[in-house]
């Protein structure tokens, strides 16, 4: 049996059937040859009771040294105890990160996450994730790719930053699957982007002109009563989208309105005399649970967007979005005087770091009451009216 070599492959004949040529220099390395003229370099070895083989690569893109070097190497695991054959097979059947999204949406998902919350989620996943990582084996991401990644989609900071939360969970959770070894997460220490939240407040003015619309919508009957009362009862609460959207007729009681399961958890939403107004003055329908009732039975408005973009561009408010009208009752509150800890509690915040975004606001009617004392002050003086003393650069 000769030294396998360049030549020697090359000379070799396609047959009938496939056939193997065996090197003498190491023992269990060959050439497979096939009787479409393919010719792949092989190793072969027993383990136990039984006989592995393994493909190193195909003469003319690996060569004989190479294939040889190859052999000699997984040969040597073999006799340290160690099967590459059975290795390679375990890897060919790890999990991609397609599979980590399919089980973390069943497992985790499905069962601890709320329903609007699972379906950002999954929009992540379908969207960003499975068509960047999806054909990725789990224990081969690393945190470049990851960084790569977050760094693609910068242009849109928010969406990049939730990206990078899920797949963070995701990992953590692969981890406790025993899918990674622990500690691997690649996604520690990949920071995350600022994120430039504008807050939009609406002034009294834009106020009273919305009230206008809503009033001309319903007299009009352009839009349902269920809609008009869903954004009244939205500036009157402070409360979220899906709070006021869900919310079901056996939450109201004199305490106010008992949500079992908000973002936050249980919480109770005071309701002011003109929120009940608003609930008074709204046509039920028998065995529908919901305030807010959908066109179908039993259920509720589903997309409040199209009837306030509908709205807001009556109002000449393009650039107000519907959870602007909860920030708009914040800085109500807070520029009244409200203590920003009861601000908190009237939104449902469960950390007092996301109410202080309202704080500033707070120093308004002071400067308003300076400005007014010091005109005053100023007045008795024997002075006229201050004036603007600002420079208009041009």
């Amino acid at each position: 049996m000769p030294k396998i070599t360049k030549r020697a492959v090359a000379a070799l004949q396609p047959k009938t059937t496939p056939y193997f040529m065996w090197d003498t220099l190491v023992v269990g390395f060959g050439v497979r040859v096939m009787p479409s003229g393919t010719k792949t370099f092989q190793v072969q070895y027993r383990k136990g009771a039984r006989t592995r083989r393994a493909a190193l690569g195909r003469f003319g893109v690996v060569s004989v040294e190479q294939a040889r070097d190859q052999a000699r190497e997984m040969l040597g695991q073999v006799a340290g105890g160690y099967d590459p054959v059975e290795q390679i097979a375990i890897e060919r059947m790890a999990p991609t990160v397609s599979d980590l999204c399919d089980r973390f949406l069943d497992v985790h998902v499905a069962v601890h996450v709320k329903p609007s919350t699972a379906k950002d989620y999954s929009s992540t996943i379908r969207r960003m994730i499975r068509p960047a990582l999806g054909m990725f084996k789990v224990t081969d991401v690393l945190r470049k790719d990851i960084a790569n990644l977050h760094y693609r989609h910068r242009d849109t900071p928010i969406q990049a930053n939730r990206m990078l939360s899920v797949l963070s969970k995701m990992f953590n959770l692969a981890e406790l699957w025993g899918l990674r070894p622990d500690g691997t997460n690649p996604c520690r220490h990949v920071p995350k982007y600022k994120e430039n939240k504008l807050e939009r407040y609406l002034t009294q003015a834009e106020i009273q002109h919305l009230g206008q619309i809503l009033k001309r919508c319903e007299d009009d009957g352009s839009e349902t009563p269920h809609v008009i009362a869903a954004f009244r009862l939205l500036l009157l609460t402070g409360c979220r989208l899906g709070e006021i959207q869900t919310a079901k007729w056996e939450y109201v009681t004199e305490r106010g309105l008992e949500l079992p399961d908000s973002k936050v958890g249980k919480r109770c939403v005071p309701l002011p005399a003109a929120a009940r107004a608003v609930l008074d003055g709204l046509p039920r329908t028998a065995g529908n649970p919901f305030i807010i009732e959908g066109k179908l039975p039993d259920t509720h408005i589903t997309d409040m967007q199209r009837p306030w973009r509908r709205i807001r561009e009556l109002a000449g408010l393009e650039d107000v979005r519907i959870h602007d009208l909860r920030h708009t009752y914040a800085s109500i509150a807070v520029s009244g005087g409200m203590p920003i800890q009861m601000v908190g509690r009237l939104l449902g915040h469960t950390q007092l770091q996301t109410t202080l975004r309202y704080a500033h606001l707070a120093d308004d009617p002071v400067r308003a009451a300076a400005e007014e004392n010091s005109t005053a002050i100023f007045a008795s003086l024997g002075a006229s009216k201050p004036k603007n003393h600002l420079r208009v650069i041009k």
